[in-house]
């Protein structure tokens, strides 16, 4: 399926001009709290639903989808598009875009990115392989092997089991949910979503 794109600077210009826009985050609670988009709303990619999506869009409009740098994003416009959404658009470049044009985002704590935790784990896992292999036993080297594979699939089918795995981990949710995520925003004080 193809999946229509739009620049940050395009979508802002729209939102600027006074358009409805709905604008969907589909990273971790985690990351979405350390920085996003100041009019997106979260809906992780990791328990993305469709349906609850979509129970809330205005259909004559289009559903803008973004992530830290635009792969996730396609994977959840694929599947709107699946469950009979037409009208998605992936935010080229995502958050990091966003932010690289200096357009208004939203900060809280930091975090590491998904992406980086599964660097640090895969890392992790072939340096031990490998470590083991060589003083323990040499079937440990499978470990590393497997680690490989996996970043190999992954490389191939933009699809990366061990991000999902990641994504549900304790360290990557948020104990509250900001505001931006219940759909409005009635706090404007210092700290809020859209403050």
């Amino acid at each position: 399926m193809s999946v229509a794109t739009i620049s940050p600077k395009e979508l802002h210009d729209s939102i600027k001009s006074g358009r409805r826009v709905q604008l969907i985050d589909v990273r971790t609670p985690a990351e979405f709290q350390e920085i996003h988009a100041a009019t997106a709303v979260n809906f992780p990619l990791e328990s993305f639903q469709p349906g609850t999506v979509l129970a809330q869009h205005s259909s004559s409009e289009p559903l803008y989808v973004i992530c830290r740098s635009g792969s996730r994003a396609r994977q959840a416009c694929e599947k709107l598009q699946a469950a009979g959404c037409q009208n998605v658009v992936n935010v080229e470049g995502g958050t990091l875009a966003w932010d690289q044009a200096g357009l208004p985002v939203a900060r809280g704590r930091r975090t590491i990115s998904l992406e980086r935790q599964v660097r640090i784990c895969a890392g992790f896992m072939a340096l031990t392989g490998g470590v083991l292999g060589m003083v323990v036993h040499p079937g440990f080297a499978g470990l590393a092997a497997f680690v490989g594979a996996g970043l190999m699939f992954a490389g191939i089918t933009d699809t990366c089991g061990m991000a999902l795995i990641l994504a549900r981990m304790p360290w990557n949710q948020v104990s509250t949910k900001p505001a931006a995520q219940s759909g409005s925003c009635s706090t404007q004080g210092p700290g809020s979503c859209c403050g």
